[in-house]
């Protein structure tokens, strides 16, 4: 995209997406090579906005659950790099409760600006099922 001096730049392209981290599936490594790591977001080809990442738990969280953020700094994914996490508190699945949302905090007044191409990949402490959303824009 062809920029002109001293002009804002805003995001053109309105993005979405969400995993689900598996039960069963575990990180505990924090080097640029992490275990059981799911691709969550990629951003286009002129960088991005990241505004919400969120988990919500599919099932009884019985221990803290750390679920964690990487980041692949324009390698195309080859190393991932911990950038960011949040705790996931215990919680009894039941029909009659809500379950809570583990937010990591962004937002417009808060983005994460991706780089152009950067992905986004997130994974889990202990083993339950969880889905993780995000939500951003693409410059």
């Amino acid at each position: 995209m062809a920029v002109t001096a001293n002009s804002i730049i805003t995001p053109q392209t309105p993005r979405a997406a969400a995993v689900n981290l598996p039960s069963g599936a575990t990180n505990a490594t924090y080097t640029t090579s992490p275990a059981n790591t799911v691709l969550l977001a990629t951003a286009g080809a002129n960088g991005g906005r990241l505004t919400k990442l969120q988990a919500i738990p599919c099932a009884t969280v019985g221990t803290q659950n750390q679920v964690q953020m990487f980041r692949d700094g324009g390698t195309a994914g080859v190393s991932k790099y911990f950038a960011d996490s949040a705790a996931m508190a215990t919680y009894t699945m039941a029909q009659s409760t809500e379950a809570p949302i583990t937010d990591f905090g962004y937002s417009d007044d808060n983005p994460l600006i991706l780089q152009p191409n950067e992905r986004v990949y997130v994974a889990q402490g202990q083993s339950v099922s969880i889905n993780v959303v995000a939500e951003w824009a693409d410059y």
